[in-house]
């Protein structure tokens, strides 16, 4: 259950940031070549993403990746 807990704060962290440069969910899915549902699934943590998409998603959002990690 302590996964779920991070996967919680890292879809929180996405949202935060998202939100900052006014991007909508299906546009941040757009820009990262995925699936139109993928970041909201993302954000309320039904999905785990890849490295690699965080890694797509962090630079989309111009942040490094530490930041989708931090509380």
């Amino acid at each position: 259950m302590q996964d779920k807990a991070v996967y919680l704060k890292i879809g929180k962290n996405i949202r935060k940031y998202r939100l900052q440069r006014g991007l909508s969910q299906e546009k941040l899915s757009e820009l990262i070549s995925a699936n139109d549902k993928f970041i909201g699934h993302i954000e309320r943590a039904e999905r785990m993403p890849s490295l690699k998409k965080l890694v797509k998603v962090a630079q989309v959002l111009e942040i490094d990746m530490k930041y989708l990690f931090d509380s």
